[in-house]
């Protein structure tokens, strides 16, 4: 596990071009998070990459434990920003997705027990505003539009957007290799 609970990457994304990708999946229906006791509101998922055999959009969006292939899913095609971002990650993908906190919404406190032994989380926020207030062990991780973070989501942490505007990060489950660990140890 990394000293840090909070590292930015020296990653920035075109802000532009991910947006613009995100509003051109209009017409994709968002898939409601499955674990519904984290989360009043409205939190919602577009899976581009799901468990080999899961082609139902609701399985896409979520992963069973265990050792299996993931791969993209028809909504990556529409994406080819986002696709070349994710061939820069030079480590084995896992689930990979688009996740919408809603206005008014809250992410409850919680712990993703899953991480951070094999797998991390990062985070490149695509769509934020100044109220949304994202916290890992009580304190906040101020993230801008086209950043990149890792945060240690196997601490206690919770968002909730204050805001009038939809929060989107483009989430990244990852298999911790020697290229992220010469990222992350710093």
């Amino acid at each position: 596990m990394f000293q840090k609970d909070r590292i930015k990457l020296p990653f920035q994304f075109d802000v532009q071009k991910l947006q613009q990708e995100v509003k051109a999946l209009n017409h994709i229906e968002w898939i409601g998070h499955f674990v519904t006791s984290n989360y009043e509101g409205d939190w919602s998922v577009i899976p581009l990459t799901a468990q080999e055999g899961r082609t139902h959009p609701i399985l896409m969006a979520s992963a069973v434990p265990g050792e299996f292939k993931f791969i993209p899913t028809p909504y990556l095609d529409h994406c080819p920003y986002i696709a070349s971002i994710l061939d820069g990650f030079e480590c084995e993908k896992c689930s990979i997705r688009l996740m919408k906190l809603a206005a008014g919404s809250e992410i409850k406190k919680h712990q993703d027990y899953d991480l951070d032994d094999q797998e991390i989380r990062v985070h490149i926020p695509i769509f934020t505003n100044e109220k949304v207030k994202f916290l890992v062990n009580d304190i906040a991780v101020k993230m801008k539009e086209g950043e990149c973070w890792y945060l240690r989501l196997s601490d206690p942490h919770q968002v909730k957007n204050q805001g009038e505007s939809d929060r989107i990060h483009l989430v990244l489950d990852l298999k911790i290799n020697d290229w992220l660990n010469r990222l992350l140890i710093q």
